[in-house]
């Protein structure tokens, strides 16, 4: 909200950019990625298809496709400097966020004087592989070489076990990448076209948008929300259990987004693809829990805050379908980061284009003609 002057707190309300990747309206509950609605691109698409989309403007022929398909699998293998940066990161008991927002910077080593494109695709490539051997190195186990006959998607998921993944597994990672791929300018986003629009590089760009992602204000903590299912175990006990915490005037995790004001679509696409996941290859008891729990929780919600319309956001069917596809919470916002990775370019490439730098006014509040004390009368 605008106040005297033109100043916006955190620039709310403040159009600072342009786009032809991702329209949302929060009042509608919409989601828009390159004029697909989120419902229609997310689950038909692959992730490269996404990519080629957000990337291009249009969908890939077969022949574009097979030959993003193929650089990606060529750009997948980590340099060794960033492998043994890793190894360092699971000694020192790094997080996995913070061990990604370290390896980030060092993706593009080797690579000579590759250009932009070829940049971007390398960085997409690579994040998926820090992840996963990122996970490996702390359990304990070593890191799984990428097969190049594998999807993105499916790649990542066999990196993390060294075990082919089924079809329905492969699916319902497509979809989460495809639906958290991009929308609108976000914290992570503009800190990445803050940073390409000083012309810095893409690397540069996308570890700022990490270290963005990082911070809990953004990119949020999805695990919680499945604690919560877990905690109540059996349906019969949601309402007793989420009463007791409106109660206690705690905060119902997966619920309420301060962009939606009505369900968020994502969370719709997420709930669909977590029971096509669960039915054909998962536990299909817990999404019933959970969907139980979630329709226990709007009801509650709408009796305990009348009017705010607290409705479910994506976070909780992000808990649920990475951890049925065997997730570790700890690196549920990293593999966020894999999917949006291909955002932040997106929009560093449409920055790119637009070649201005982004220098916005700040207002002086502080004091003003102080007079110097020299340093023996202080």
């Amino acid at each position: 909200m605008s106040t005297n002057n033109g100043y916006a707190p955190g620039l709310e309300g403040i159009v600072a950019a342009e786009t032809e990747l991702s329209h949302v309206d929060g009042l509608k509950g919409e989601l828009i990625i390159a004029g697909f609605p989120l419902a229609r691109l997310a689950a038909n698409a692959t992730f490269e298809e996404a990519v080629f989309l957000l990337w291009n403007g249009r969908l890939p022929t077969q022949i574009e496709l097979a030959d993003l398909k193929q650089e990606l699998a060529e750009l997948r293998p980590l340099p060794i400097a960033t492998v043994d940066l890793l190894h360092e990161a699971t000694k020192a008991r790094t997080n996995p966020m913070d061990a990604l927002r370290m390896a980030a910077a060092t993706l593009d080593l080797g690579s000579g004087s590759a250009d932009s494109l070829t940049t971007a695709k390398m960085i997409v490539a690579r994040v998926a592989t820090i992840v996963a051997t990122t996970h490996r190195l702390r359990q304990g186990e070593e890191p799984v070489a990428p097969d190049p006959a594998l999807s993105h998607a499916a790649n990542f998921l066999f990196m993390l076990t060294g075990e082919a993944p089924s079809d329905a597994r492969v699916r319902g990672l497509e979809t989460y990448l495809n639906t958290v791929v991009d929308h609108g300018l976000n914290a992570s986003t503009f800190a990445a076209r803050v940073i390409v629009a000083t012309q810095s590089d893409l690397v540069s760009a996308i570890t700022g948008a990490i270290g963005a992602l990082k911070g809990p204000l953004h990119g949020g903590a999805p695990g919680p929300a499945l604690d919560t299912v877990f905690e109540i175990g059996r349906a019969d006990r949601a309402e007793a259990v989420l009463q007791a915490k409106l109660d206690a005037g705690e905060r119902l995790m997966g619920f309420g987004h301060r962009v939606y004001k009505v369900r968020d679509p994502r969370a719709e696409v997420l709930g669909a693809a977590a029971e096509q996941m669960f039915r054909a290859d998962g536990d299909m008891a817990l999404y019933e829990l959970a969907k139980s729990v979630e329709e226990t929780a709007v009801r509650l919600l709408a009796v305990h805050k009348p009017g705010r319309n607290l409705q479910t956001n994506v976070e909780f069917y992000t808990a649920l379908l990475l951890h049925g596809l065997g997730l570790d919470t700890d690196i549920f916002t990293p593999t966020f980061a894999i999917g949006r990775t291909a955002g932040w370019l997106a929009h560093c490439f449409e920055q790119m284009k637009y070649g201005r730098l982004i220098r916005p006014q700040s207002r002086y509040t502080g004091v003003m003609d102080r007079v110097w004390v020299p340093i023996g009368q202080r």
